[in-house]
């Protein structure tokens, strides 16, 4: 019973592990010295241990540009400005990612709530939630963190 006991924790505890570039899979590899060089501490708590920046705080709340969203830690492409949308909730919110740009998983930090998480497929950056509460077309709201964001104005 005890062993049962022990393996189901240790079990739980690995699935509860976040999901970070250094175990790697990824196309972009980096140490944790590298990306804590790379970013500054609270860009690096939101990317890389998935941290939530205070709702209201980032300057994107207010980008209406046309433009691009790329991932802080590895510059990819991952939304459109004309997927952004405000969804008073005080965080950049998007209906849709670009097309291969973000993949997800899930997310059991509360108890009794699964969310869905969303990082960048290139270098598993965390970027925020995906929730269903979005207006149409997907019904989708990318919640991102702003920190995990670089605007790139269109040309």
């Amino acid at each position: 019973m005890k062993r049962r006991a022990f393996l189901l924790t240790t079990g739980a505890a690995l699935l509860a592990t976040p999901l970070v570039a250094a175990s790697c899979g990824f196309d972009i590899c980096r140490s944790d010295a590298e990306w804590r060089e790379r970013l500054s501490e609270n860009e690096y708590l939101v990317l890389r241990k998935e941290d939530t920046e205070r709702a209201y705080s980032s300057a994107l709340n207010q980008e209406w540009r046309a433009g691009t969203y790329q991932c802080r830690g590895c510059d990819l492409p991952i939304y459109s400005s004309e997927a952004k949308y405000d969804s008073g909730t005080g965080w950049p919110s998007f209906t849709m990612s670009l097309n291969n740009a973000v993949g997800t998983k899930e997310d059991r930090k509360f108890i009794f709530q699964v969310r869905t998480e969303v990082h960048c497929r290139r270098c598993g950056s965390h970027l925020g939630h995906i929730f269903d509460d979005g207006p149409e077309p997907t019904g989708k709201r990318h919640c991102l963190n702003g920190l995990s964001l670089v605007f790139v104005p269109a040309v």
